[in-house]
């Protein structure tokens, strides 16, 4: 046996004294659910988001204001009338893996993104090309000017983050897998253990941005050694979990336990920035719906949004009921087609779905239990509808079995979702034709190209409320209202946003 000798524990001693030796950070963070992947180019679903937005970047990311700033690319240029796009990328960037990135990697994750991805072909499914210009420089040209492009390249959830070239090349459509989550962000993939965790630990070569951080633009910094995600679907283990210090931050708290919460110093809440809106998808491709736009209006006359946000939300400060798709202030805000937001007209509902040619057959609607106010809308609405003579059956299942379910149009009339307030409606999902419910009529193509097609804020706005009239006509989503959902977090978290922009994010804090 080894012993040591007197100079060793006392130089030990004096480490340890000193504050030289110092236990490793893990923050644990509870989540709803697992997330079906990792890879955000090919997914929305919000928890993936969460995690890989510590992994990934984009050429843009969003500041305070919401303003798209430049993230991987130094500047840019428009050319053409706005359809030529010249992107001179940081020549520091380095990858997960130590390579560095170049504008072969980024050209390549955008074609991916742009043929592949559940956003990407809004803006470049018809690019006429997408080129390696120089070796710090991507060049996309476009067949007409997007006024929303930037934005699109700023937005993680379901969009351009960027991976080596080789890795993107070789997946195409298939989600790529863990061994492959290289990304630059200031945190690496480390471990996924299936219903445990998903585990990323700092990196310690990462490139940060020079410009002074803000919003999700600018400087990001990695304190927090690891950074655990946990599913917990039990919205109330989650809490206590925060409470007796299992977890340090857990997500989607109902709103009746908010006025004992704000009492409780065992927690702080974090409120979300900016309101999400619960969405209820109706399937365009098959069934019962598809094409039958008067039927969509009657289930939609029957609603009444009020009553679902009381009873699913609780107090009235964290839900509003609200028809536009922004809240008044956004340059976005408009009245068009809200009259059709919560008629609460049964009756209505009945005659109008008769016309339609209803006979009764049931509609299945689609809903998760793991986001509690989705499930207790839908038993709400489910009762409105009853009144009204038509017949909904809720299919409930697991979140992540509800991913899986909406990408399959055999399974479901409508499903149920929520969306987070985007920075320009061109990233809501319903204008994109192929997202769960593939709405695609010859009169919302038309208004998107409109809407699409100029920089111009004054007639991108006037297309936007023509847009939004249309949503309530043709029904392809019926949005429920805007709640102000809030998380809970330990005190001992240190330099996070007091509000979330669009998710928690864990860079700049220290525990």
């Amino acid at each position: 046996m080894k012993f040591l000798n007197l100079k060793t524990i006392a130089l030990a001693a004096t480490i340890f004294a000193s504050g030289q030796v110092s236990a490793e950070t893990i923050l644990r963070y509870a989540t709803i659910s697992e997330p079906p992947s990792l890879d955000v180019q090919m997914g929305t679903a919000s928890v993936a988001s969460l995690i890989s937005s510590h992994m990934f970047e984009t050429l843009y990311a969003f500041d305070a204001k919401f303003a798209p700033q430049p993230l991987l690319v130094v500047s840019d240029k428009v050319a053409d009338g706005g359809k030529t796009l010249i992107l001179s990328l940081r020549k520091d960037v380095v990858f997960h893996n130590g390579q560095k990135m170049t504008a072969k990697d980024v050209a390549a994750s955008l074609t991916r993104w742009g043929a592949h991805g559940s956003r990407g072909k809004v803006l470049l499914k018809t690019a006429k090309s997408i080129e390696v210009t120089g070796e710090y420089e991507v060049t996309i040209k476009l067949p007409e000017p997007n006024g929303a492009w930037r934005a699109m390249l700023a937005f993680p959830n379901g969009g351009p983050v960027i991976y080596p070239a080789d890795i993107v090349t070789a997946a195409g459509s298939t989600p790529i897998s863990k061994e492959n989550y290289i990304g630059t962000g200031p945190y690496k993939f480390n471990d996924w253990r299936p219903n445990r965790y998903v585990e990323l630990v700092k990196f310690d070569k990462y490139a940060a941005s020079p410009m002074p951080a803000s919003g999700l633009a600018g400087k990001r910094e990695a304190i927090i050694d690891k950074l655990r995600f946990m599913p917990v679907p039990d919205v109330g283990t989650r809490t206590s979990g925060v409470q007796a210090g299992d977890y340090d931050y857990a997500e989607f708290i109902p709103g009746d336990l908010f006025d004992d919460l704000s009492k409780d110093s065992s927690v702080k809440i974090h409120l979300n920035g900016a309101p999400i809106f619960g969405l209820m998808f109706v399937n365009s491709k098959v069934g019962i719906l598809k094409d039958n736009f008067k039927l969509r209006r009657a289930i939609q006359m029957a609603l009444n949004k009020e009553e679902a946000l009381r009873v699913s939300i609780g107090p009235e400060k964290l839900w509003s009921a609200n028809g536009s798709f922004y809240s008044k202030g956004s340059a976005w805000y408009s009245e068009a087609g809200t009259e059709a937001f919560s008629q609460a007209d049964p009756e209505g509902a009945k005659k109008l779905a008769k016309e339609a040619g209803y006979d009764g057959t049931p509609i299945k609607l689609l809903v998760s239990t793991n986001y509690q106010f989705h499930y207790d809308q839908a038993a709400v609405f489910t009762k409105h509808l009853a009144k009204a003579g038509i017949n909904v059956q809720m299919v409930v299942v697991d979140w992540a079995t509800l991913l899986k379910k909406r990408g399959q149009p055999d399974q479901w009339d409508i499903f149920f979702t929520h969306h987070g307030t985007v920075p320009d409606p061109a990233l809501i999902t319903a204008m994109n034709d192929s997202y769960p419910g593939w709405w695609n009529t010859p009169r919302k193509q038309a208004l998107k190209a409109e809407f699409t097609g100029t920089a111009d804020i004054n007639k991108r706005i006037a297309t936007w409320n023509k847009i939004q009239a249309l949503i309530y006509e043709e029904v392809p989503a019926m949005k429920t209202g805007d709640v102000f959902s809030y998380n809970i977090a330990s005190p001992k978290l240190k330099g996070m946003l007091e509000k979330s922009m669009f998710w928690p994010n864990f860079w700049g804090v220290s525990m």
